[in-house]
Formats: C-alpha cells, sequence, structure tokens
C-alpha cells in the first residue's frame, strides 16, 4: 500500500473536528468562487460562541458568508480582498473591512508575512494514485495561501475536478481531511443583451486572428466571445474563465497555436461558472492554470504577443480615470486584476487593452462617461488607459491629451448627455469656448 495512503487515512475527520483547529485571534483564508468549501464554512460558524475575532480573509465567495451577519460581530471579523454580492452591504456598514490590492500582489502578503495566515479552509479533488490533490475548479491564490498557512484544513469532494497544471497539493501537506460529495458552487451566465451585444461588435473589431485574450465574467465577455466565431487560432491567457469558453474550444477558435507563451495551453488562475465548466476542465489538458501571481504578473502577460485584455468599467471620467471598485464612496467591488492586464497586455508586441462598458447606467438616467468620478476611487489611471469601448464606439486615449480625450469620450458617451459634458469640459478648459464668428 503507498505511504500517503495511510497519511490520507489518519487525517480523515469530520467537519466539526477539523475546525476546531481554529482558534481565537486565528486569521483564517477561505478558498474563493466556485471552490469555496461550504462544509468547512458551516462548520466553522457553528463554533462562533467559542471563538472570538476570527479574521476571515477571501476574495470573491459564492456561499451564504453569514459571518458577516451582526450577530457574529465579535466572533468573526471578514477582510474582503474583493468585495462580493454577499459581503456587499457588511463591508458599507463597516461590519467588515476591504484591502484594495491588485491581484498579482495578494500573495505577497501571505509570502512576506505582512498578512499571516494562521489558517486556511480549501476544497480538492480526490488524490490522484501519487497522493496530489488537485485545487481544482479554484488555483487563483489558494495554493499559495496552503503553502504559508500554519495549518490547511482540506474538504475533499469527489465532484471537484482535476484540474491540471501549477495545481496540486500533496496529501502530506494538510492537517485534516473531510470527505464530501455535493455539487460545487456555481455561477450561472446571465444572457447578454443587445446593448451588450452592440458593445461586443465594437470590442470584436480590435480582436485579430491569432490574438491572446483575457476576459472576465459577464454579459458584455459573453458577448465578445459569441462574436469571435469567425477568428482563427486565438489563445487565452486570463486570471478566470467562464463558460463562454468552451464552444470556441469545441470549434477550434481557441486552440493557442500561435500563443508566445504556454503554446496551445488555456492559461488561467480559476473558473467562475457552472457545472459543465467544471466537467469540460476535468483532466482536459489543454487546461493550464496556475497561481495569480503567475498568471496576472504584467511582464508574463507581456510576453503574450497580440494580447487583447478586456475589462469594465463603473465610470469613467472625460481624462480617462477609471473607477471599477465603487460607485461614489460606496465601495462595489475590487481592483481585481484590471491593472495587471492593461499593463501587461499595453506592454505586449501587437497588444491591446480595452475598457469596454455602457454608456448609461440607471436605465439611461445616468452617464457612465462622467465629468468627475464623484469621490469615486481610480482603478486604472488615465496614464494606463488605451481603449475605450462602448455601445457607440471606440475612443483611443493613449499618449492623447486632455482635449483630444474629452472630444473622444464625449462622442462615444450616450448622446443625451453628450451635450452637458461638452459644457463642463469647456469649463474646465479641457476645450476651448466656442467661437464666435467676427464679421
Amino acid at each position: 500500500m503507498k505511504s500517503w495512503t495511510n497519511a490520507f487515512r489518519e487525517k480523515l475527520t469530520t467537519a466539526e473536528r477539523a475546525v476546531e483547529r481554529v482558534s481565537s485571534g486565528d486569521r483564517v483564508y477561505v478558498h474563493p468562487g466556485c471552490a469555496e468549501p461550504e462544509t468547512l464554512v458551516s462548520a466553522l460558524l457553528k463554533r462562533a460562541g467559542q471563538l472570538a475575532n476570527v479574521e476571515i480573509v477571501h476574495l470573491l465567495t459564492l456561499g451564504k458568508a453569514d459571518y458577516v451577519k451582526p450577530e457574529y460581530r465579535g466572533r468573526f471579523r471578514h477582510n474582503a480582498l474583493f468585495i462580493g454580492s454577499n459581503v456587499r452591504e457588511a463591508v458599507t456598514e463597516g461590519r467588515a473591512d476591504y484591502t484594495p490590492v491588485f491581484l498579482c500582489e495578494i500573495e505577497r502578503l501571505f509570502t512576506s508575512g505582512q498578512l499571516p495566515l494562521d489558517g486556511a479552509l480549501v476544497q480538492l479533488s480526490p488524490p490522484d494514485e501519487h497522493g496530489y490533490m488537485s485545487l481544482g475548479v479554484g488555483v487563483d491564490c489558494t495554493l499559495t495561501a496552503a503553502r504559508c498557512a500554519r495549518y490547511v484544513i482540506a474538504e475533499v469532494n469527489d465532484r471537484m475536478p482535476r484540474a491540471l497544471g501549477d495545481s496540486f497539493l500533496h496529501v502530506t501537506k494538510v492537517s485534516a481531511i473531510v470527505e464530501t460529495s455535493h455539487p460545487l458552487a456555481e455561477l450561472l451566465p446571465v444572457p447578454f443583451t443587445e446593448l451588450h451585444h452592440r458593445i461586443a461588435q465594437n470590442v470584436a473589431a480590435l480582436i485579430p486572428d491569432g490574438a491572446t485574450l483575457q476576459m472576465g465574467i459577464g454579459g458584455i465577455p459573453d458577448a465578445v466571445l459569441s462574436c469571435l466565431r469567425d477568428r482563427k487560432d486565438l489563445g487565452i491567457h486570463s486570471e478566470m474563465v467562464s463558460d463562454g469558453v468552451i464552444p470556441l474550444i469545441e470549434s477550434g477558435v481557441v486552440n493557442g497555436e500561435k500563443k508566445t507563451l504556454h503554446t496551445g495551453k488555456v492559461v488561467a488562475g480559476f473558473m467562475l461558472g457552472t457545472r459543465r465548466l467544471a466537467d469540460f476542465i476535468h483532466d482536459n489538458p489543454i487546461f493550464e492554470f496556475h497561481p495569480t501571481s503567475y498568471v496576472n504578473d504584467p511582464f508574463i502577460i507581456a510576453q503574450n504577443e497580440n494580447m487583447i485584455a478586456i475589462n469594465s468599467a463603473l465610470q469613467i471620467d472625460l481624462t480617462g480615470q477609471v473607477c471599477a471598485d465603487s460607485i461614489g464612496t460606496t465601495l462595489y467591488s475590487g481592483i481585481g486584476g484590471q491593472v495587471d492586464f492593461v499593463r501587461g497586455a499595453a506592454r505586449s508586441k501587437g497588444g491591446k487593452p480595452i475598457i469596454a462598458m455602457p454608456s448609461t447606467a440607471k436605465d439611461g438616467g445616468v452617464s457612465r462617461i462622467s465629468s468627475l468620478l464623484s469621490g469615486a476611487g481610480v482603478v486604472t489611471s488615465r496614464g494606463d488607459v488605451h481603449y475605450v469601448v462602448t455601445e457607440h464606439g471606440v475612443a483611443y486615449l493613449h499618449g492623447k491629451t486632455l482635449r483630444q480625450r474629452a472630444e473622444a469620450l464625449i462622442a462615444i458617451a450616450d448622446p443625451a448627455f453628450r451635450d452637458q459634458l461638452y459644457d463642463f469640459a469647456y469649463r474646465a478648459h479641457y476645450l476651448e469656448p466656442k467661437c464666435v464668428a467676427v464679421p
């Protein structure tokens, strides 16, 4: 019998027993996204009455996140490295914290000791014949967190896919194992609208054959993918992948043959999607998962020629400053990987960093291209922005003056707001006042 099997059996326990390792004052990392170990999180909540000041650290999760409820004040406090909808209210009300940080730099907080981790709750696949368990749908920052934590509690779920790449933990590297069998958390795709399709058509016009793509989740990225079915030899190097990549891989549009880094591979840090995508990833050699510190490193990203980075925004001002993590002073999401990929694509040979968004919000009542950011934080600086795309066209800002930027952005704003944007631009001296003809 293989030696690792004895270690596996010795570490087997119940979720309730496993989380007894968590002590008051500990900082505990939770595997995010579709990989959230919900069984372990639930067991930890049951211990709330025995604990005080446990800090729970993670990026976006898809579970309930009940530890941010008011009744757990003093027991748990959440530190959001990216704000999901399940913790947004708690962050807004001050019951949880937000750490703004570039996605590529989160793991350095763990390895440097700036944010030391006591524990890590992770969800893994069953071990292979050599005793290695895959992190499956989420390598992201979790592999590094597990390597840095004093103890690692693993939920081993027989429904977790075996994703390939730098995505494995050995049985001997975990402290306790809880075997489970339940569906993974899923993020269902939202059907994209005609508006999304119009934006996507403008984005797709910027994507040549042989390009390598990065894109996020949502209506616009899915619509862009649907517009690329006539392309050839596309590649993917992205912090995440969604269900939208499946038809492009199956049809051969995405084959990675023209990639200049990891040729023939879809490189990603995690997935956000459905069971179909998880099954598609299982033991699929076209996928290669890596820690986010690698996938999102701008110097690594830039090694992909014709790198097209497609990210979204909540608001952009007339000078090109991009807000992507807050609405006014209300925190909404996080910095994420936008700046990582904007800078990486900008330095790629033939690369294009793209910010794509609808021109309005609130059913057309608010212009996303605005005079000022109204107290909102800047995620991507005006010096980093290259392409901005709305349903009304494409504005290229890099190397442009404030006057040229204002003119280009107003041209792709919703027509209903252009006059007031022009008025502000004149008052701010971005544009010269209209001259009255001298007779």
